[in-house]
């Protein structure tokens, strides 16, 4: 694996051009700068682009879904979710992956009723990201209108460029971990599980 290990600015030119090997995320990172400029591409498709590049395996291979985070707090309405990711799937109808739009400052709503337990409103994307399953998908990747390639992993990218898969536990049961885990291994056998009591 030649980038684990490395210095963060070796990895992230490493993970940026890996991510522009996969024609629906070039594209994407595309329309978000031009239009959704505060949002990320964030978690699955992302890190399983680098899984599928560290593994030898096609680039979109066991990929279904591309998430899109962003944060907006003045409407928590559903409805403006759903307007924004009928407009992203309208934008990216060409790609080959599910658009799945969230707003994270609204996620306080519905997180309760889907996962057993109540969790403060969100106070930004990044914040959102920092509670995501695993220390490997919780990353966030975008190009600023400098168009700069811009990366949010608040756990680093060793994990990731390791092919590690470890709990964050801020909010993730062990339940659901366990859930990914064995999901993600059918596809990724080469993965190193860090268990869920270590």
């Amino acid at each position: 694996m030649p980038y684990f290990n490395q210095e963060i600015g070796v990895q992230k030119e490493a993970l940026e051009h890996i991510l522009y090997q996969n024609p629906a995320i070039e594209k994407a990172l595309g329309v978000l700068r031009e239009e959704f400029n505060h949002a990320y591409i964030g978690a699955g498709c992302i890190v399983q682009t680098v899984w599928n590049d560290l593994t030898n395996r096609p680039v979109d291979y066991g990929i279904h879904d591309l998430d899109v985070v962003y944060y907006d707090d003045q409407d928590l309405s559903l409805e403006k979710e759903v307007e924004i990711e009928e407009q992203l799937r309208k934008l990216l109808s060409d790609i080959p992956y599910k658009i799945d739009a969230k707003n994270e400052a609204r996620v306080h709503l519905w997180y309760e009723e889907k996962f057993g337990q109540r969790i403060a409103p969100y106070s930004s994307v990044e914040d959102a990201i920092n509670s995501w399953p695993t220390t490997a998908t919780s990353i966030g990747v975008k190009v600023g209108e400098d168009g700069a390639f811009k990366v949010y992993a608040p756990y680093g990218l060793n994990d990731l460029f390791g092919l590690i898969v470890r709990a964050n536990k801020l909010l993730i049961t062990r339940n659901v971990y366990e859930a990914k885990v064995a999901k993600w291994t059918r596809k990724w056998p080469e993965l190193e599980v860090i268990a869920w009591d270590k």
